[in-house]
């Protein structure tokens, strides 16, 4: 068995193991699979069931995952994104009018010009057209975002009324869970503890129970319906399809679809010193983006959380794989999922971040044309909480800069119609 997981996934010539491959996949899966019950939440406010929901972001994560696995072999985990799957529901249905039904073709055909875009020469183009420099901010913003995210769901930090970010309350039982839990798992962690971000979650997890954090007594048993589901499965309307509303979310979803993920997949491959898997990984991406208008779900994206099946070992698809089979039984088990914590996984987030940010040491901050607009993209995807919004705002940034100390011909053409495209995107959605 462990032969032919060799040839399938090139074990040995990555240094890899299939016992830390699988574990790996645990980890992640464990770290993302938070993704079921939030991003079911969002697409529910959009209108579609909750029940139909859940089962299209398992069954959308484990093809995107299998997809990734065998066809890029990289361990980069694809799920419905955060962000993006707010764009879906409260952008284009809830503020643009359009139903549900017209989101999800949207997606589709969002999924589309994004295929074309991974399997064309454009893919290669694009990605050459991004300085160095704004590839490395965007790795760096992403770490601090995931710095953030993991802040915020330990309590540690919140959304203040007077301020931007206020501390938590230290007295809250969730609060002193998550820092526990932290000073466990950094220890496991610069211990090089084998499996510590999977000991992070297990031990954080009775952690917080033992501070009343979770109960055990009320979890809920759901039977899911595959009826409820085959009335999304499937259920895009093209009736508004010649409406400029529609085509105006298109763009908007293609933009971010492609740019966002970009920056992420290139990150990815980066950390585990693949580079030259970003094309297949980028595909893999893009087919998956297509079949989530199919399986009823906003876009799958190369999620930051991929860093920490990374950061535990994973370096082939096998860990990919891993997590899509395990996000398949989770339909089996989501109760029990459920009793995860945030406490116990927001110290990993945190950790991963930092681990992110370390890329800041690439960065030329002598020249004030190349740093500027890194230093905006890392400072800004976290300040508008929004990925796509801070890497828009340093590739204006860019070129404007280039110009202005004479520098123009450094800009590729190509970076001048992304830059072109992002600014009217901005001034569009001012005007409307």
């Amino acid at each position: 068995m462990n032969k032919w997981f060799n040839q399938l996934f090139q074990l040995d010539s990555n240094g890899a193991t299939v016992k830390r491959e699988v574990v790996a996949g645990a980890i992640g899966f464990f770290t993302i699979v938070y993704i079921i019950a939030v991003n079911s939440l969002i697409l529910s406010e959009a209108g579609i069931p909750l029940e139909a929901a859940i089962l299209a972001t398992i069954l959308t994560s484990v093809v995107g995952c299998i997809i990734m696995g065998f066809w890029a072999n990289v361990p980069i985990l694809l799920v419905p994104g955060m962000g993006i799957n707010a764009l879906f529901s409260y952008t284009m249905v809830q503020s643009m009018g359009l139903s549900w039904q017209e989101a999800l073709a949207v997606v589709f055909i969002s999924g589309l010009i994004f295929v074309f875009v991974a399997f064309s020469r454009f893919a290669k183009t694009l990605n050459e057209s991004i300085p160095q420099s704004l590839k490395e901010a965007i790795t760096v913003g992403l770490g601090l975002f995931l710095m953030l995210i993991g802040l915020e769901k330990g309590g540690i930090v919140e959304k203040g009324t007077n301020s931007i970010i206020a501390l938590g309350e230290l007295g809250d039982p969730q609060v002193l869970a998550t820092i526990l839990t932290f000073l466990l798992a950094i220890i496991l962690f610069m211990r090089n503890v084998p499996g510590n971000f999977l000991i992070t979650v297990v031990a954080g997890t009775l952690i917080a129970w033992a501070f009343g954090i979770i109960d055990v007594q009320n979890t809920e048993h759901k039977v899911f319906s595959l009826s409820d589901y085959m009335q999304v499965f499937g259920a895009m309307s093209f009736e508004n399809i010649l409406s400029i509303t529609f085509w105006i979310a298109v763009f908007s979803l293609t933009m971010v679809l492609v740019f966002e993920n970009i920056g992420l997949v290139h990150g990815h491959v980066g950390f585990i010193k693949r580079p030259e898997q970003f094309s297949r990984a980028f595909q893999a991406n893009s087919v998956s983006a297509l079949l989530s208008g199919i399986f009823g779900t906003s876009p799958t994206v190369s999620t930051v959380e991929s860093a920490a099946s990374m950061a535990a070992g994973g370096r082939t698809g096998l860990t990919t794989v891993t997590t899509g089979f395990l996000f398949l039984l989770s339909a089996f088990f989501i109760p029990v999922i459920k009793l995860i914590p945030n406490s116990a996984i927001a110290p990993i987030l945190m950790i991963i971040g930092g681990l992110m940010l370390q890329n800041i040491r690439n960065l030329d901050l002598k020249d004030m044309s190349e740093s500027f607009p890194s230093i905006f993209i890392i400072a800004m995807i976290p300040f508008t909480y929004s990925i796509a919004d801070g890497i828009a705002i340093g590739f204006i940034l860019y070129p404007i800069l280039k110009i202005s100390i004479g520098k123009a011909r450094e800009v590729s053409v190509a970076l001048y119609v992304i830059a072109a495209l992002f600014l009217f995107n901005f001034v569009f959605h001012v005007i409307s």
